[in-house]
């Protein structure tokens, strides 16, 4: 089938794009290749899912209603996973107005593009940051999420809103993903693995949060993909005998779901930075630091909603997930054993 990605230049984008041509669908990938991180970066992703010829690219920004309109006029996906978006909890306390452009306004022209193009699926991008000032472990879809601590988990809130008024309007049929602190090769630069083994490879403390004192899900690439694919597959039918004196936020009579993914097993931060110094040989210097703004304490995501509904649950070790990711890095970036870069990236 063919299938529109936006973000398809993202980490988890151009992960998916290239299960999803593996398997014979085609896609269409979206992106605005934006300068949040390196573009070089996102352009050597694309390099490698551009000789297929089942995948076609188009630049563009979701923020744009009249290119959002044309292009699902043009291409006519029969399903949507929608990837793009403004990331990043600490840069959304510097740059709020950026995160209401993109996931507000952005996710509004994809809503409305899927209706009016008779898309069966959206599938799109939530984050387990909604779960915000909750402290209960581990976290689950039917928990109350009314406490978001940054803008850009305010705004993934909303999208979750937004959507549902589609699905209850419209017979939209959507799927929000929660999705716990992703990593692996191909990553993003401004995440804690990719910044941790620049400094240690470059000699340079790696500033460590909350003292260290942290926990999280940390969920390696291919279960978020292999997650997302079987969710695609699945649309949500409905509930129509759901209690309304009890309602569960993440089910609804129309064709609404809300679903986890992460691994569900909770990682001190300490013990993911250890990982790290065994696959790279190297020791970190640690420069310890108090909470950030907009941080949350502690994550660990409750996964038997996602294992109902597709019979899977994500299984990557950390210490897998890690080896793979640094094999990646010191190839990409052509780090010599002394560990500087020997090239330019790629």
């Amino acid at each position: 089938m063919r299938v529109l990605v936006t973000g398809a230049a993202g980490f988890i984008g151009a992960a998916l794009s290239a299960r999803l041509l593996d398997r014979g669908d085609e896609v269409v990938g979206l992106d605005n290749l934006n300068d949040y991180y390196d573009p070089r970066l996102k352009r050597a992703r694309l390099a490698r899912l551009r000789p297929n010829p089942a995948f076609r690219f188009r630049q563009g920004d979701i923020a744009d209603r009249s290119f959002v309109e044309r292009l699902y006029r043009e291409v006519s996906p029969a399903r949507t996973v929608h990837l793009a978006a403004q990331a990043g909890v600490r840069y959304s306390l510097e740059n709020p107005h950026a995160y209401v452009e993109s996931n507000v306004t952005g996710f509004m022209n994809v809503l409305d593009a899927c209706r009016t193009s008779g898309t069966e699926h959206l599938v799109y991008a939530s984050t387990s940051s909604v779960y915000g000032g909750n402290t209960r472990l581990p976290f689950s879809e039917g928990d109350n999420v009314d406490h978001p601590l940054s803008l850009y988990a305010a705004t993934k809130k909303a999208n979750e809103l937004m959507a549902h008024t589609y699905c209850h309007l419209h017979g939209l049929p959507a799927t929000g993903l929660r999705f716990f602190t992703v990593y692996g090769p191909w990553g993003r630069p401004d995440m804690a693995l990719f910044k941790f083994t620049e400094r240690i490879l470059a000699g340079r403390p790696i500033q460590v949060y909350n003292h260290g004192r942290h926990k999280r899900d940390f969920t390696y690439i291919d279960d978020i993909v292999e997650g997302i694919t079987q969710v695609l597959d699945r649309p949500p039918g409905g509930h129509p005998d759901r209690s309304s004196e009890s309602p569960d936020p993440a089910t609804s009579a129309a064709p609404y779901r809300i679903l986890n993914i992460g691994h569900g097993e909770p990682v001190d931060l300490l013990v993911y930075i250890e990982t790290l110094e065994r696959c790279l040989g190297r020791s970190a210097q640690k420069e310890l630091l108090p909470m950030q703004p907009g941080d949350v304490q502690d994550t660990l995501a409750d996964t038997s909603r996602l294992a109902e509904a597709t019979g899977f649950r994500p299984a990557t070790s950390i210490a897998t997930g890690i080896a793979r990711f640094v094999e990646w890095y010191l190839d990409y970036y052509d780090v010599v054993p002394d560990g500087k870069v020997n090239g330019a990236p790629g």
